[in-house]
């Protein structure tokens, strides 16, 4: 049996840019890695692969991303599949913060050492890209990297200290296809974004993160998402070094120096929006923290 975590991440930064021909969009983007996690546990069963999914409603088993994964890495190999998944959820569906990517990228790894296939690192990447873009950067090690392209390039950088972080839904969620169709819908197709990044070890200071930080999607979304307006809000005013939504939602983050500013956060969020799912975590950079 293998067992394996699925980190959540966020977007500190995520600027939408040209849309090719093939409908794709060309993204800049910040990524940070959350101790916040799911858990997949992989043992060999009698034929094929069957998917248990504990603590969420993810739809049918065909469609998703693990399921997914373990088929192509089994084609890749050119092997018989005889598995059987337990995927314990964690990280909210729909919410943009990667759990859907994050399980796919953690099925392949965990696949392949248990099979001692060694596969190359560019036979990974290769299908994490086919099962979506934020997949490769959670098949990487580094935990804070900036990511362009499709969000397939990506630019590993030295962390800031870790930092406490405060996630809060209040909306339903949003299906990132329709998410871009209502930012290409509002542009017009001209691009709005552009790069505006400082140099790369400048963003090893919160401060300078959160100056460079935004989210297209914030705008265009504020009517699908009214919560998310009301969250960021209070998250700002309650002492967060910074608060964005994370990739086209639903949830809203805030970054903290210290727990105290968070729980205070966290308790005007109660008041304002009492419906609203509330996550502790905290950043996963391996570094200390930083001083209140």
């Amino acid at each position: 049996m293998g067992s394996v975590r699925a980190p959540a991440k966020l977007n500190l930064r995520l600027a939408v840019l040209a849309r090719e021909e093939s409908g794709y969009h060309q993204i800049e983007t910040l990524f940070a890695r959350l101790e916040l996690a799911d858990e997949i546990r992989i043992t060999e069963g009698s034929q094929g692969i069957r998917l248990n999914v504990v603590d969420a409603e993810l739809g049918p088993a065909p469609e998703n991303l693990v399921m997914r994964a373990a088929r192509a890495f089994f084609q890749r190999v050119a092997r018989r599949p005889g598995i059987d998944i337990e995927l314990i959820k964690r990280i909210p569906a729909g919410s943009g913060l990667g759990g859907g990517s994050s399980d796919a990228a953690a099925t392949l790894v965990e696949l392949d050492r248990m099979y001692g296939t060694d596969l190359e690192r560019t036979a990974l990447h290769e299908m994490a890209l086919a099962l979506g873009s934020d997949v490769p950067f959670f098949l990487d090690e580094a935990p804070f990297a900036l990511a362009w392209g499709r969000g397939e390039r990506t630019l590993p950088l030295v962390p800031p200290p870790d930092a406490h972080v405060l996630i809060a839904i209040a909306d339903a969620p949003m299906s990132t296809r329709a998410a871009y169709a209502t930012l290409d819908a509002q542009r017009g197709g001209l691009r709005v974004s552009h790069t505006c990044l400082p140099r790369a070890d400048a963003l090893s200071d919160w401060q300078e993160i959160a100056r460079i930080a935004e989210n297209d999607f914030e705008e265009v979304l504020s009517e699908e998402l009214p919560g998310a307006v009301v969250l960021r809000d209070a998250f700002m005013r309650h002492g967060a070094i910074m608060a964005r939504l994370t990739g086209t939602g639903a949830a809203v983050y805030g970054v903290f120096d210290n727990p105290a500013d968070l729980e205070a956060a966290s308790a005007a969020t109660n008041r304002r929006v009492p419906h609203a799912r509330l996550i502790r975590t905290r950043t996963a950079f391996g570094s200390p923290p930083a001083a209140p």
